[in-house]
């Protein structure tokens, strides 16, 4: 399990070749690295809503969710960062589809599935979910991210440089606009989570 975390953080190029050799499932990927990672940001937000509380901080008010509203709130935010590591690996299968052999979905999920590992580490400093601390580490995540976005497709898809700079360069911007609703979703479950998650789960 998350044998590869390190490997991506320290040497990326080696560790996609190992990761290419494996010749990995989907549910595998789920199972071992995605199922775990996403849970990181869902916890420490969960831990640092109800414990802390968000705000920008200094003399600022900190708001606290209780632990019903956050447990409601986990399960969504889990559920969508879950759902957005499938939709940034059939982008990347439709935008491969246009080369001569494109690579297949379970391919394309896959790659997806691991480039969003600094994305999910970056989730740690929700323990203590100061805004601008939260938003700072997601564009450091973010930056990590894209660099192992452009420097693995071209290899581990099987396609040329160019090939690979317009596949990522598609794949990061929807990537940023799925980053910007999840981080929107955030605060106005983080905000209104005691009025409107009772709502949404009364069934």
């Amino acid at each position: 399990m998350l044998t590869h975390v390190w490997g991506l953080l320290t040497h990326p190029k080696m560790e996609w070749e190992h990761i290419e050799d494996e010749d990995e499932t989907v549910q595998h990927l789920y199972a071992h690295h995605v199922l775990l990672l996403a849970a990181v940001p869902v916890i420490c937000a969960f831990i640092g809503t109800t414990q802390v509380g968000w705000g920008f901080g200094g003399d600022q008010p900190f708001i606290k969710l209780d632990l019903q509203s956050a447990f409601f709130a986990g399960i969504v935010f889990y559920t969508a960062i879950l759902a957005s590591v499938f939709l940034v690996g059939n982008v990347i299968h439709a935008m491969a589809k246009r080369f001569n052999k494109p690579p297949s979905r379970r391919r394309c999920v896959i790659f997806a599935g691991y480039i969003a590992t600094p994305m999910f580490l970056s989730g740690l400093v929700a323990v203590y979910p100061l805004i601008w601390l939260c938003l700072l580490a997601g564009i450091i995540g973010l930056c990590l991210t894209a660099y192992l976005l452009y420097l693995g497709i071209p290899h581990f898809l099987g396609i040329s440089s160019e090939q690979g700079f317009i596949v990522s360069s598609t794949t990061l911007a929807v990537g940023v606009l799925v980053l910007e609703a999840m981080l929107s979703a955030t605060v106005i479950l983080w905000g209104y989570g005691e009025v409107l998650l009772p709502w949404l789960f009364r069934f």
